[in-house]
């Protein structure tokens, strides 16, 4: 068993796809022992780890009957691109992007676009496995996490353009305040949307890895939150060189390292959730958007 797939699935438990019993089932199925099986997910800290109980009125209902919540299909240069849509009745609104892990647009990231909605904004939650027929057609987190491998950064990239270009369109949408947020893979993806979209004027990364080029940050049009977890040190790792972008060309950001964190701890459905980390964060996320997206614009 190599050590791409042990990390893959230490991940995908840390985002809530299965519990620790079957990662340990999984674990054993690879290396055909039930010794190893323990022994690696004692290494990763997470033999003894308990999932915290979120917070009363974190999440958002399906039903709420503030928000009208729904599936929808776009239009994207590589087929049809489906998305999941939330927003306030009274409108307009400006509007947020919202960018999934690798596993997909799951219940979860469902429930963080309404979390979005319920704050005020037009939420459009964008399917990245939709060219890989979208995330309804793997059921096993494992498969939507190998079909996200799939995927191309710069089909992502379109596929993101092309909601955005649909959000523009909307009479509920005020077409100039246009936000996205992103977590894991998805704080990748909204950094490389952020560097390519002049459109985003606010972009909220949750752990997601720092380009590696810190010229990068030198054509961004957006205002900056980035949110890390003490104990994440692969993404922490490129810190310094995010630093160094943002500083070297005058960017407007702000960066919240939680300690005592690990990475996806705002996942409420997974091993890693960190309550007070969770809410404090999303608290600095919605101050953020509103701040950028919701403040009267400055005159030319």
């Amino acid at each position: 068993m190599d050590d791409t797939t042990i990390e893959s699935l230490i991940h995908l438990h840390e985002d809530g796809a299965f519990n620790r019993r079957e990662l340990l089932d999984r674990l054993v199925k690879y290396t055909g022992s039930v010794v190893a099986a323990t022994a690696i997910v004692e290494k990763a800290g997470l033999l003894h780890a308990q999932t915290l109980a979120c917070p009363e009125g974190v999440r958002v209902p399906a039903d709420a009957p503030d928000l009208e919540n729904t599936n929808v299909t776009l239009f994207g240069e590589g087929g049809p691109l489906f998305a999941y849509l939330s927003r306030p009745r009274q409108s307009p609104r400006p509007a947020v992007l919202v960018i999934h892990e690798n596993r997909g647009l799951n219940d979860h990231i469902k429930d963080v676009t309404r979390r979005v909605a319920r704050a005020g904004y037009v939420a459009l939650g964008v399917d990245l496995l939709s060219r890989q027929g979208g995330t309804g057609a793997f059921p096993d987190p494992a498969a939507a996490a190998a079909a996200y491998g799939r995927t191309q950064p710069a089909e992502r990239l379109q596929d993101m353009r092309s909601a955005i270009l649909t959000l523009k369109g909307q009479f509920y949408v005020q077409a100039d305040r246009l936000g996205a947020i992103g977590f894991c893979a998805g704080g990748q993806n909204c950094f490389d949307v952020a560097l390519n979209s002049p459109d985003i004027t606010a972009a909220a990364v949750y752990y997601g890895s720092v380009p590696n080029d810190a010229d990068a940050f030198q054509n961004m049009n957006a205002s900056l939150l980035g949110i890390f977890a003490e104990l994440d040190r692969n993404i922490n790792a490129g810190l310094s060189r995010l630093l160094t972008g943002l500083h070297q060309h005058q960017k407007s950001y702000e960066l919240h390292l939680y300690q005592g964190a690990r990475h996806a701890f705002h996942n409420d459905t997974g091993a890693s959730y960190h309550p007070e980390a969770a809410c404090d964060a999303w608290a600095k996320t919605i101050a953020f958007f509103r701040r950028h997206l919701d403040a009267p614009r400055a005159l030319p």
